[in-house]
């Protein structure tokens, strides 16, 4: 099979995924209550754009599964606003709950407040993070977007260039992307990070690679 046909065929089954995933959390009546009981290592969720919590509903389960509590800070709703208002609601969250040595998981833009959070004044709170395609380096695609939250995105946005620059947390994240990102053709290498590159594509359906959940086990281990 051509590359090109390969690429092809994991955007269709990408797509597809998020289809179903995104229909599933509409439908779904679970609460994030029902999963914050447990005498692990808390995880804190942080979805990506458009995105609730439910639409990370399977690694969350398989995570509960390991009896980690976990949290989904209240507010950020689909993630619409810009990163340093999430980063400060994340910083809020973890204060008004006193949480501490939690782990952070998050799925595309949901990293890039988990990593500003991280530099934050709540950043002792944080063991580290999970971060699952994430566009650390912005996206070019983004610049071609009409909706100004996506716009943000772009590799030029000054809260990308801000974010790229401080390299302080970058040790404490590990970064699991995809060979082929349909949205981040720049990829989702972070510099002074572990970073795992699965042989796969997409961007959506990476989170339910076998590869996130060990490497969510070990860092909340």
């Amino acid at each position: 099979m051509s590359e090109l046909l390969r690429r092809a065929l994991w955007w269709v089954e990408d797509y597809a995924y998020a289809a179903v995933w995104q229909a599933r959390a509409f439908g779904s009546r679970q609460e994030p209550e029902s999963f914050a009981h447990g005498r692990g290592t808390p995880i804190i969720v942080l979805p990506g754009i458009y995105e609730t919590w439910k639409f990370m509903q399977p690694v969350i389960q398989r995570a509960h599964e390991l009896d980690h509590p976990i949290h989904v800070v209240d507010g950020l709703a689909r993630n619409l606003r810009p990163i340093e208002e999430m980063a400060e609601g994340v910083g809020a969250f973890l204060a008004e709950r006193d949480l501490r040595d939690v782990v952070l998981l998050a799925h595309s833009k949901g990293g890039l407040a988990g990593k500003l959070a991280m530099l934050g004044p709540d950043a002792e709170r944080v063991r580290g993070m999970l971060a699952v395609a994430t566009p650390f380096g912005g996206s070019r695609y983004a610049r071609l977007m009409l909706p100004r939250t996506l716009r943000t995105l772009s590799p030029g946005h000054p809260s990308i260039v801000s974010l790229s620059q401080q390299r302080a947390a970058n040790a404490r994240i590990v970064s699991v992307y995809a060979r082929f990102d349909p949205h981040i053709p720049e990829g989702s290498r972070l510099p002074g990070a572990k970073n795992v590159e699965l042989d796969t594509g997409g961007h959506f359906r990476v989170l339910t690679h076998p590869r996130v959940m060990a490497e969510l086990a070990a860092l909340a281990g």
